[in-house]
C-alpha cells in the first residue's frame, strides 16, 4: 500500500526544529545511519525499500511493526537527501536535559563544550570527532544548532548514537564546577597547545564559527589553549572549528597515550 500525503507532511515537517520538539522525533536517513541508531534505539518508523528489507529486517522481530516498505520513488518525496540512500526512519529525541549539573563531574573524564556552534556540517563533524576519540559527552549552549537537524544527523554518520547530547545554559553548567576543574578553551591569546600540561580530565570549550568563544564564557575558562600556525605571514587566518576541535582532542588523546 503507497504511503499517505499525511505521512510524507508528516515525515518532511521533522526538518523543522519547532515539529521535532513538538513530536519528540528526529530523521535518520542511510543504512549507515540507521543501522548505527538501530543498535542504541527502538525506531518509531522506518520507511524501508525492498532491497534495505532483504539485507537488513530478517531476524529483527522487534521491527516488523514500525516498517513501512516503500518504492524508490515514495523514499524520495520522503527524503531530504538528494540520493536517498534505501532507508528513512524516526528515532526519538533522547533526553537533554540533566536533572543535576554536578553530577557531571564525576561522570565525564573528558567532555566537549559547544558555545553557540551554528553550522549543521560543523557540528555533526565534531560529533563524528568525539566518537573517534572517546568522548562520551558534549554539553551545548542553547544557542547551538540543534543537534537533530537533519543535516547534522547526517554528517555524524552513526557517531550521533554513541554521543550524548546535552543542551542547556552552559554558563550556569560551568558555575556549578569547581573551581581548579580544568576548563580549556582554544584562543588566539592563549598558550601553545604541544608545550602546555594537558590533564586527562576535563572540559574542552570551542566556539562560534565567526566570534570565537563568548566573553562570558571565556571568563570561566582557566586553561587557555592556542592552536599554533606554521606559516610566516597572515594568510592563514583561523582554522574551521571542527578542524579545531580534531586537532586539540587527537593532541589530548595522544598525550594520554604516551
Amino acid at each position: 500500500m503507497a504511503i499517505s500525503k499525511n505521512q510524507i507532511k508528516f515525515v518532511r515537517q521533522l526538518e523543522q526544529k519547532k515539529f521535532r520538539r513538538r513530536e519528540g522525533l528526529f530523521v535518520a536517513e542511510g543504512t549507515k545511519v540507521v543501522g548505527d541508531l538501530l543498535a542504541h534505539y527502538q525506531p518509531h518508523a522506518v520507511f524501508a525499500t525492498d532491497d534495505w528489507l532483504k539485507d537488513h529486517a530478517s531476524g529483527n522481530c522487534h521491527l516488523s511493526s514500525v516498517i513501512t516498505e516503500v518504492t524508490d520513488e515514495e523514499l524520495r518525496r520522503l527524503s531530504f537527501l538528494q540520493h536517498p540512500q534505501q532507508v528513512l526512519a524516526l528515532f526519538p529525541i533522547p533526553s537533554t536535559a540533566p536533572a543535576n549539573f554536578s553530577l557531571f563531574t564525576s561522570h565525564f573524564s573528558l567532555a566537549l563544550a559547544l558555545d553557540g556552534i551554528q553550522d549543521p556540517g560543523n557540528l555533526g563533524t565534531i560529533i563524528r570527532i568525539a566518537d573517534w576519540f572517546g568522548i562520551e559527552q558534549i554539553f551545548c549552549s542553547e544557542d547551538t544548532v540543534d543537534a537533530w537537524n537533519p543535516k547534522v544527523v547526517q554528517a555524524t554518520m552513526g557517531s550521533i548514537a554513541r554521543v550524548n547530547i546535552i543542551y542547556f545554559n552552559l554558563l550556569e553548567f560551568l558555575d556549578t564546577l569547581p573551581a581548579d576543574y580544568p576548563v580549556y578553551g582554544t584562543l588566539l591569546d592563549g598558550d601553545n597547545i604541544y608545550t602546555q600540561p594537558l590533564t586527562p580530565h576535563g572540559l574542552i570549550v570551542m566556539g562560534n564559527e565567526g566570534n570565537g568563544i563568548s566573553p562570558e564564557i571565556r571568563q570561566r575558562v582557566n586553561r587557555r589553549l592556542l592552536i599554533p600556525s606554521y606559516r610566516t605571514d597572515d594568510t592563514a587566518e583561523s582554522l574551521n572549528v571542527a578542524i579545531a576541535t580534531a586537532v586539540t582532542c587527537a593532541e589530548f588523546r595522544r598525550r594520554q597515550a604516551v
